[in-house]
């Protein structure tokens, strides 16, 4: 690690997309101007996993992503481009959805508290009676058995050491314990392993209990990532657990095949700053004396939350960066007018935004991390009366993701608070827990720092999201939806803030976990500028196909008008997930077949209703051309604004991706190698792409802005906001990097009806000056924004080379 990128792009690493893959497409990085390859995890993951969240194995590179030597090809294809490599890893959580493919989790299932590995994960022993309870069951066991969908095998040559039992024709395969048949298998005295009876008796005396899925919610005994019951949580904090789940990876930073590391959903582990110390002392280990470092972390930050400045990261990835630039692009002059026609669409009042999220949070941890708050309830040091339902609610009131005692107190004492006005009658309770709560030394203290994160991403993220659709641009990871748009003045401040205190964190627009791409959201922005039009729109929508429940059709077709043109393939799976995530009309838990009928009969209807196809169309016809003034304004933003920004793949043109795993598809990047490479050459002749569908304006401006971060850092000191003045000043946004100066258009839709720029000129330092965007020179402490953005909504100003050198 000799220095920090200037810029990265993500690379969604999976069997179909391998590390051979990515070799071959690092010198197209390069040529687009990216400075360092930014890569999803790489270690064995399970079988079939197309994101690898779910390793089974932390000391193998995936053999399915080109395992060791892939790798080590990948590496050298970087660095013959010039390439930094940036690597994500997943230290909270284990993949255990097939446990023969996790030799750690397979170890435990046979050896139970025994095992080598049973304090690597966190599980309950004494609640599950000493046995790990493994929700696979579709059904009660006595059903189960009596349907003969259990099998006991006692074949030794395959998988375990002691046999295994397969349920359900082998979906499911655990290992039998050492000498837990308790009677011969063949010969004289053998039992038939087709009885019921015998079977059970041989489940008795497993390490692990096979339990119906819908115990999981309450019954469970070990932590898991959120609500994935095939995740399970590792308590690396135990040195001997961080050695072994790091070696590989500290491997690629000493063999100088990792530059820098992206850290997965640190706020799950017992002790996050503790982890990056800990990791920070691995990393000056394995490094050469004086050699730099630079780790990320996805920590999700509210509105106005600061990251802790005593942590070892160079900074987040980027959700806060994505929540500032999308609302500096909305009209705040729309929101009264969303806000009634989301009143109408839900027969009353528009949604509280505040209202709604202590109701889904206080779902989430009534169901989904009901195990979690029931393991709360056990960890406390003293009984306290009504105890489940009084963390319950302190859950629900949390006001950020977590704290980090003894930093983070005034967040307890805010949620107990609001959680005592809104339940007086666990007022006593609340009170008796926050003193324990507030304790780090205690169990139950620390535990409860792991569990408001969960209840928040479920209850926020996953739910509330889906529900609160008066603008689907607002409801985005580490967004606040109830913060409707930000002025340029608070734009500024935001950066500025960035500049000062977290230079080198990571910026983003599109990631693996956005709900909507950046383009979508570029789009659906307009509705900010025209809501009376969306509303007639809608109503228009409604009555040709709607599923009879109005905020979700409001979702539905912001999804449609967003992506397309989409496919009905992608659209369906979109509004299956966004039905069952909301949890209102139907759930994952209890899918409602009339329902989900009439959301997919509302897809079905945009492609098979000529009416509908036409008034989506010409809906989209009409906003799009002001999306892409959003889309090129959003990009430029975040490329030259401070922080490291990522550009998600295949995102250099138009992303119209939805909720993953429709972000995970395939990229062709032999077409954007040949566009790029006719842009460049007919940039040289004076020609520049119209902004159209093709999406190569966007490559063009993000080609330029790349190129120049990576060769001209000394253009990227500072941050400088400008001043834009005359008529339409409201319409443009500004800033002085140090160098380069970038102009970017907001509010399109008004800006033309307001006949354009009129008299609006940007000030500036004098002397020449060229847009690295069009070659297009210009002089002059005072430039008209009619000039200077007549090919293109923004302009990226660079002094001349004279100046420069």
């Amino acid at each position: 690690m000799t220095k920090r990128p200037a810029s990265t792009y993500r690379l969604q690493i999976q069997p179909a997309f391998g590390l051979d893959a990515a070799a071959e497409v690092a010198p197209y990085l390069a040529d687009l101007g990216a400075d360092w390859a930014y890569l999803s995890p790489l270690l064995q993951a399970t079988e079939g996993s197309t994101h690898g969240y779910d390793v089974v194995d932390p000391s193998l590179v995936d053999p399915a992503r080109g395992g060791r030597d892939g790798l080590d090809r990948f590496a050298t294809a970087a660095r013959s481009a010039g390439l930094g490599i940036l690597i994500d890893i997943v230290p909270n959580h284990m993949g255990i959805a097939r446990p023969s493919e996790n030799p750690w989790w397979w170890d435990v299932l046979t050896h139970g508290r025994e095992s080598r590995y049973a304090d690597a994960f966190d599980i309950d022993w004494d609640f599950g009676a000493g046995k790990v309870r493994v929700p696979i069951l579709g059904a009660p066991l006595d059903d189960v058995l009596a349907d003969g969908d259990v099998r006991v095998d006692p074949d030794t040559s395959e998988l375990g050491a002691h046999g295994v039992v397969r349920f359900y024709g082998g979906e499911h395969v655990l290992p039998l314990a050492p000498d837990s048949l308790p009677f011969p298998v063949v010969g004289v005295g053998s039992a038939p392993l087709d009885d019921p009876r015998v079977i059970r008796q041989i489940l008795e005396r497993q390490h692990w209990e096979a339990v119906f899925w819908r115990r999981e919610a309450a019954e469970l005994n070990y932590r898991r990532f959120f609500a994935i019951t095939t995740l399970a949580g590792l308590r690396v904090e135990l040195p001997w657990v961080f050695e072994e789940s790091h070696a590989e990876v500290l491997r690629w930073v000493r063999e100088g095949l990792a530059d820098g590391l992206r850290i997965d959903h640190p706020d799950g582990l017992v002790d996050p700053g503790g982890y990056l110390e800990q990791l920070d002392a691995a990393l000056r280990r394995a490094q050469p004396p004086g050699t730099a470092r630079f780790v990320l972390i996805e920590k999700i930050l509210e509105h106005g939350e600061e990251l802790p400045a005593w942590w070892e990261t160079d900074g987040t990835t980027g959700y806060d960066a994505l929540a500032e630039i999308d609302r500096v692009l909305i009209d705040p002059a729309g929101e009264p007018a969303l806000a009634q026609l989301d009143a109408h669409l839900r027969g009353g009042a528009p949604a509280d935004y505040h209202e709604l999220i202590h109701e889904t949070k206080r779902m989430i941890a009534d169901t989904a991390q009901s195990a979690e708050v029931a393991r709360l309830v056990r960890s406390l040091p003293q009984p306290v009366e009504h105890a489940a339902d009084a963390l319950a609610e302190l859950l629900a009131c949390f006001p950020v993701y977590r704290s980090y005692l003894p930093s983070g107190r005034v967040h307890l004492e805010e949620a107990s608070a609001q959680a005592s006005a809104r339940r007086p009658d666990l007022a006593d309770s609340i009170s008796r827990l926050v003193p324990v709560l507030a304790d780090p030394s205690l169990e139950v203290a620390r535990r409860f720092q792991q569990t408001t994160g969960p209840v928040m991403a479920k209850g926020v993220e996953d739910t509330a999201f889906y529900r609160y659709t008066r603008l689907g641009s607002l409801t985005e990871v580490g967004g606040d939806p109830s913060v409707f748009s930000l002025p340029v003045e608070g734009f500024h401040r935001a950066q500025a803030a960035r500049q000062a205190a977290w230079p080198n964190s990571m910026t983003a627009l599109t990631t693996h976990d956005t709900k909507r791409a950046e383009d979508v959201r570029a789009r659906l922005d307009v509705l900010s500028e025209k809501p009376d039009r969306w509303t007639r729109t809608l109503a228009d929508l409604r009555s040709r196909a709607s599923t009879g429940h109005g905020p979700f059709d409001s979702l539905l077709y912001q999804a449609v008008i967003g992506s397309w043109p989409a496919s009905r393939d992608r659209l369906h799976a979109y509004a299956e997930k966004a039905a069952r995530e909301a949890a209102e009309a139907t759930s994952w838990w209890d899918p409602d077949a009339a329902f989900e009928g009439r959301v997919r009969a509302v897809v079905d209807a945009v492609f098979d209703d000529a009416t509908l196809s036409e008034l989506v169309a010409r809906f989209v016809g009409e906003i799009a051309p002001a999306g892409w003034s959003n889309g090129l304004a959003a990009k430029l933003l975040q490329l030259t604004a401070p922080g490291v920004p990522d550009v998600y793949q295949g995102s250099e043109l138009w992303q119209t991706s939805l909720v993953d795993p429709d972000n995970r598809r395939a990229v062709d990047f032999d077409e954007r190698r040949r566009m790029l490479a006719d842009l460049d050459a007919g940039f040289a002749r004076g020609e520049l792409p119209p902004v159209n569908a093709s999406g190569a304006a966007k490559l063009l401006v993000t080609s330029r802005a790349l190129r120049l971060r990576r060769d001209s850092p000394e253009l990227f000191t500072r941050y400088t906001p400008m001043t834009v003045v005359g008529e339409a000043a409201e319409h443009g946004i500004a800033f002085d990097r140090g160098g380069a100066l970038t102009v970017a258009t907001r509010l399109p839709v008004g800006l033309a009806a307001r006949g354009g720029w009129g008299d609006t000129v940007l000030l500036r330092h004098s002397g020449p000056t060229t847009d690295a965007v069009t070659g297009r020179r210009f002089e002059g402490s005072t430039i008209r924004l009619a000039e200077l953005l007549a090919t293109y909504p923004v302009a990226l100003l660079v002094p001349s080379e004279e100046d420069r050198s």
